[in-house]
């Protein structure tokens, strides 16, 4: 028994003589007299080059598309419909005819006038003849004064009446004229308001709305702090301006056509609306698109991936990766954000590596490893769309 008690103590002790040994190898380690094996790896970061390359300046917006002209199409006489001569949501061209109104009454009052005219024509005819000859007379002596006024007068009030008649004449034709509705524009009818058999009131109700989609226009609102660059390119020469409607493979491309003369105190910001072609009649009117507007190209920009960007307590920097491997940390003061790219004002002069994934695990002077190699010039970004 005394043997067994024994084993068990020695055991104890020798693992307290191994545990003592380890603490002491690590204190040893971390007073300085390890091996340079402990030291702090290198950081693993991902590396862009900043570029330096011409940028266009883009401003980017929702917009709302709207037609280039709206007409709601009224009558302009009273009657019943005859005719809807077009179906609904179809294209119609200028002069097209859209409804015919009973024509008949107005054909009657054409025919009446006509006569009224021709019945005055004559007695206007026999009242110059007869004027002239009392002017004859009165010259021979054998007429008055009184009477060749009266002949004057008479032959006047006949060519008058006539004159009258002839405007009331006018007058009708043009009333039957407007029997026939065309369209005053281009463009796609919407839904019938009134259907065939119905009589209408002159200028009552719309008959059927027109809208003008070639040319179309995209109105959308920028920040007021843009206004002034705005209107002094937009005097130099029209700015370009893209629309995407969700889901399209490529954007129609228009120009800035309207500056709104006011400010929207409310928000802030200053509507515009460009014009578009829109030959294959992507647009179309109340439709929601992303908008780009091209204020300028910027040229001999340095251009560094955003998420290269950094936020501290004295402001925005980016570590800049030294020869050597170390990293030092670079203020910076970021221009234009373009798409995942941003221009940098003041900072960087162009061909710096700036690290782009991986700060977390920086401070200046600490030693990386890149596990991507520094990107080449990037392609210049273009405007949405752009092929």
């Amino acid at each position: 028994m005394a043997e067994s008690g024994r084993k068990p103590r020695r055991r104890r002790a020798a693992r307290r003589w191994v545990w003592l040994g380890l603490l002491a190898a690590g204190c040893s380690a971390s007073s300085g007299g390890g091996p340079r094996a402990a030291e702090r790896p290198p950081a693993p970061v991902s590396v862009a080059t900043a570029a330096v390359r011409d940028v266009p300046i883009l401003l980017r917006n929702f917009g709302t598309v709207e037609a280039y002209n709206t007409v709601a199409v009224k009558s302009l006489v009273g009657g019943q419909i005859q005719k809807v001569q077009f179906r609904e949501g179809q294209s119609v061209k200028a002069g097209q005819t859209l409804f015919v109104i009973d024509p008949r009454p107005y054909q009657a009052m054409v025919a009446q006038l006509e006569a009224n005219l021709a019945r005055d024509r004559v007695q206007a005819d026999y009242a110059a003849r007869d004027a002239k000859r009392v002017a004859e007379m009165t010259a021979k002596g054998a007429g008055s004064q009184d009477e060749l006024d009266k002949a004057d007068s008479t032959a006047a009030s006949a060519q008058a009446t006539v004159q009258a008649d002839q405007a009331a004449l006018d007058n009708a034709r043009l009333q039957l004229s407007y029997c026939t509705i065309a369209s005053p524009v281009d463009g796609v009818v919407g839904k019938v308001l009134i259907d065939l058999g119905n009589v209408v009131k002159a200028n009552d109700l719309p008959l059927v709305t027109i809208n003008q989609v070639q040319p179309i226009h995209v109105s959308f609102a920028v920040p007021e702090q843009y206004l002034p660059e705005i209107r002094r390119h937009q005097a130099a020469q029209p700015l370009a301006v893209t629309a995407r409607v969700p889901g399209q493979p490529a954007p129609e491309r228009g120009k800035l056509a309207f500056i709104n003369n006011t400010v929207d105190a409310a928000t802030g910001t200053i509507t515009l609306r460009a014009v578009f072609d829109n030959a294959a009649e992507r647009l179309w009117p109340g439709q929601f698109v992303n908008v780009v507007l091209t204020l300028s190209v910027r040229a001999h920009a340095v251009v560094i991936p955003s998420r290269a960007i950094e936020t501290g307590q004295q402001g925005q920097y980016v570590f800049v990766v030294e020869g050597d491997s170390t990293v030092r940390a670079q203020p910076v003061v970021p221009g234009e954000a373009l798409n995942d790219e941003t221009v940098v004002s003041k900072g960087l002069s162009g061909g710096e590596t700036v690290v782009t994934d991986g700060q977390l695990r920086l401070a200046p002077g600490a030693r990386v490893a890149v596990r991507s190699s520094p990107a080449a010039t990037a392609p210049a970004p273009r405007a949405e769309g752009e092929d």
